[in-house]
């Protein structure tokens, strides 16, 4: 798969959603914008696919009153598996944490806020893994949640 059929399969939405009482609380990253391609960073390495595979910086602001810790989702809706696919879950983030640098859902798990956790992805591994869309299929929308 070439980097530029990726570019052209890839999309993503930065979308940060809770419950209707959080709806101040803003996702945002100067790694990745809403509705443009991502960039050959955020690439998966492997299954075809030869990017850099690191988590884009992210930053967010505006959590509901009593907020004890955040937690991050990364998931692909529009993968061809019929329930999707999860590219990254961190969860137990500390209340006093407001962002991850790039690179932070990496392999070794030293860039994370301690005392959180990332869980197994649909890769089949725990650090972030990112995207790369099956030859031929289409636009692919990630929601950083």
């Amino acid at each position: 798969m070439t980097f530029k059929s990726i570019q052209t399969a890839l999309y993503f939405l930065l979308v940060a959603t809770s419950l209707s009482f959080a709806d101040s609380l803003t996702l945002k990253s100067t790694d990745i914008t809403q509705a443009k391609m991502m960039g050959k960073a955020q690439e998966f390495t492997g299954f075809g696919c030869s990017g850099g595979n690191s988590s884009p910086e992210l930053s967010w602001s505006g959590e509901p009153k009593g907020t004890e810790a955040f937690a991050l989702f990364v998931y692909d809706p529009d993968a061809p598996t019929g329930s999707g696919w999860w590219h990254w879950q961190l969860v137990n983030i500390p209340k006093t944490v407001r962002s991850l640098a790039a690179g932070a859902g990496n392999e070794t798990g030293k860039l994370i806020p301690a005392g959180s956790f990332q869980s197994t992805n649909d890769y089949g591994s725990k650090p972030f893994g990112g995207a790369c869309p099956p030859e031929g299929h289409g636009t692919h929308r990630y929601q950083f949640t």
